[in-house]
């Protein structure tokens, strides 16, 4: 029985996918092998020793201790794309917020005084202050071409908009689904300065950190829109707040309100309503949860912002798994002592990721505790499960 601890309301569609039978979930439960998550910040939390994975249903981990983990040897599982399609309709609705001026109209509207002749005349007099802009008329540059900015540039381009986007890592998998409309900025700078409307969508890590700094924005041409639906840090704010100030900027749309944007008359600030949607509550967990089952029952590891993708389909042997620091040699100390205890190995996975390495054995007969320990014993090995022969 595997024992999964909850730290926040998980869809019971996602939560299906773990067979009572073989998991106990609990919000408090003791000695937990895993603990799937939201948006819980794990940052202060003791993590128990017993923990063998850590998977988010969502796309970020900012809540988690990553390096943290990684050094212990647990994969931290997410849900990469399971949300996509809420955030893209969002990024669509604040585009059309911010082209449409809605937001100060439907205020406008709202404040009116009186009925009939007098509020038709209130409204006919007012509505030539919220004279907005149509979308194919325009030109959106998307910044991280993954699996939400990819349906965002596709949905742009079919609404007739003229779509550029840049991502230096862009993936063979998110090439393939780009439209071949979408156009290829030679750098970020190159896609700024072109851009009327631009919307962000990376990780918030160092490298991203301030991405769309002040440099960058008086690159834009005047009067033009930044959205940010991917994380608060990686728009300058102080430096939007400025644009905005000056009309250099018009629009500001955010998914994560400050006192400063939410107090400035020219920013649309949302209460980060990315993925809140049942459908993408629900694709997470569900992602999430086969995920962590196929780790916990099979070693596998899919979708892991720390650790290699590894897929090696069961067979009728018995299979450990290792994680270790991505060193030389690691592999055939590994073999030795399997070797030294008599066992033949009949398939074998190494890959690596970075500063970690991870590796799936099936072998022919199980594993002594004194080779487990003696595997354990290595030099940069951080973890070694043993899961056994696979379930009939």
């Amino acid at each position: 029985m595997y024992k999964i601890l909850t730290l926040n309301n998980i869809s019971v569609t996602g939560l299906r996918r773990l067979p009572r039978e073989l998991y106990e979930v609990a919000s408090e439960i003791g000695h937990p092998d895993a603990i799937l998550l939201r948006s819980f910040n794990m940052h202060d939390m003791d993590i128990p020793e017993t923990v063998e994975g850590v998977a988010r249903a969502g796309a970020g981990v900012n809540n988690i201790p990553v390096a943290e983990l990684t050094k212990k040897g647990l994969p931290v599982f997410n849900a990469p794309g399971a949300n996509a399609n809420a955030v893209k309709e969002l990024v669509i609705g604040g585009m059309l917020l911010a082209a449409r001026n809605l937001c100060p109209a439907w205020d406008y509207v709202r404040d009116l005084q009186g009925d009939g002749a007098e509020l038709n005349k209130a409204v006919e007099a007012g509505k030539k202050q919220f004279v907005g802009f149509e979308l194919p008329s325009r030109t959106l540059g998307v910044v991280g071409l993954g699996a939400i900015g990819v349906q965002v540039a596709n949905t742009a381009l079919s609404l007739g908009m003229r779509v550029i986007g840049f991502d230096p890592q862009l993936t063979v998998r998110r090439a393939w689904e780009l439209s071949s409309g979408v156009e290829q900025a030679r750098s970020l700078d190159d896609l700024m300065s072109r851009a009327d409307m631009v919307t962000v969508h990376v990780p918030l890590v160092d490298g991203t950190r301030d991405l769309i700094n002040a440099e960058r924005l008086k690159l834009m041409p005047a009067g033009a829109i930044v959205l940010n639906f991917a994380r608060g840090g990686v728009v300058d704010e102080a430096a939007v707040l400025a644009e905005l100030s000056s009309e250099h900027l018009s629009v500001y749309v955010t998914d994560f309100p400050t006192r400063p944007t939410i107090d400035h008359p020219r920013v649309i600030a949302l209460p980060h309503l990315g993925a809140s949607t049942g459908e993408a509550e629900e694709n997470c967990a569900v992602m999430v949860a086969e995920n962590l089952r196929l780790y916990m029952e099979h070693g596998v590891i899919r979708n892991s912002v720390n650790f290699p993708e590894s897929d090696v389909p069961r067979i009728d042997a018995h299979r450990i798994t290792i994680a270790n620091a991505n060193v030389p040699n690691m592999v055939g100390q590994i073999s030795t002592a399997l070797g030294d205890a008599g066992l033949n190995i009949a398939d074998l996975l190494n890959k690596s990721r970075g500063d970690i390495a991870y590796t799936i054995v099936d072998l022919d007969g199980a594993v002594p505790a004194d080779t487990l320990g003696a595997l354990r014993g290595i030099k940069g090995v951080l973890r070694v499960r043993d899961l056994g022969r696979p379930a009939d």
